[in-house]
């Protein structure tokens, strides 16, 4: 199973669909989306070419591919937007013998971890910075960065497990 990992869409519709543009030319099963879809939030500027209807018109034009979870700017208005939940602090999926515990960081992170085992996969958001790496736990923890805010230096970015390894893709 192909899954696609975005995070921290923020209501920019453009870089959603330059993130799906990509995607698409690799092919995926599943589109797994990490939190933060519509909303800025108070700490962020508002990002150019602010449009979350727009945002929630592609993804509902998704939904039976989407598996997503709450980000810490969603909030339940946002769910009355979406064709597919997105209001779990967590999903668990199982794909080509590789367990994924999905959230979007906030919660659960590498500092609070999940009660998974080693080499089990933590697939967060939240910090904006794309990242690939194994805990001395042999926890693996992955982040595709943010779609629409990149921070740390970080471009726009999103992941990729083709079945067998994660990657990140810049947009």
């Amino acid at each position: 199973m192909r899954l696609v990992f975005l995070s921290d869409i923020h209501g920019v519709p453009s870089a959603l669909e330059q993130a799906l543009a990509v995607a698409d030319t690799l092919g995926y099963d599943k589109l797994v989306l990490l939190g933060d879809l519509l909303y800025h939030g108070p700490r962020n500027g508002v990002p150019n070419f602010y449009d979350p209807i727009k945002v929630a018109q592609i993804l509902n034009g998704l939904k039976d591919r989407i598996i997503a979870v709450r980000g810490n700017c969603d909030a339940e208005v946002d769910q009355m937007m979406f064709g597919f939940p997105m209001m779990s602090d967590y999903a668990i999926v199982e794909a080509d013998g590789r367990k994924f515990f999905l959230t979007h960081g906030h919660l659960w992170n590498e500092f609070n971890p999940p009660p998974i085992g080693s080499g089990e996969i933590l697939a967060h958001g939240h910090t904006h910075i794309p990242e690939l790496k194994t805990l001395e736990s042999g926890l693996v923890v992955f982040n595709p960065g943010s779609v629409a805010l990149p921070k740390g230096g970080s471009s726009r970015s999103f992941g990729y497990f083709d079945g067998k390894d994660l990657k990140h893709y810049t947009i």
